[in-house]
């Protein structure tokens, strides 16, 4: 029996060369081309991954750069918070002892209270 599946080959493989424009040589429009796109998707995903584990490490470098200016620690100061029930996550924090240090001055004073 004869199959007949060329409508969704046909879109398969068009998704493919799409996003493989630009790649050079046999990577655009033979079997490597999907490999590499399939391999490239798995970088992408591990490097978004990555980024936030960065980002976070920023934050909480800039918390405690923060913080010592203030005469704390940043495990002090976020203890402090967990204590007081203050619901702030590390970006905030961070984006607050970056970009306005009078409201990160009110945060750790009312941590200490």
């Amino acid at each position: 029996m004869r199959v007949r599946n060329s409508v969704a080959r046909k879109r398969r493989v068009k998704k493919v060369t799409k996003a493989a424009r630009g790649f050079v040589g046999g990577r655009k429009n033979l079997r490597q081309a999907k490999d590499t796109l399939e391999k490239g998707w798995e970088f992408a995903r591990a490097h978004r991954r990555a980024k936030a584990r960065h980002m976070r490490s920023l934050w909480i470098t800039r918390i405690n750069a923060a913080c010592r200016e203030r005469g704390v620690s940043y495990s002090q100061f976020m203890n402090m918070l967990k204590k007081k029930d203050i619901p702030l996550d590390r970006k905030m924090l961070a984006d607050m002892a970056f970009n306005d240090p009078a409201a990160f001055d009110a945060v750790v004073a009312a941590a200490r209270d």
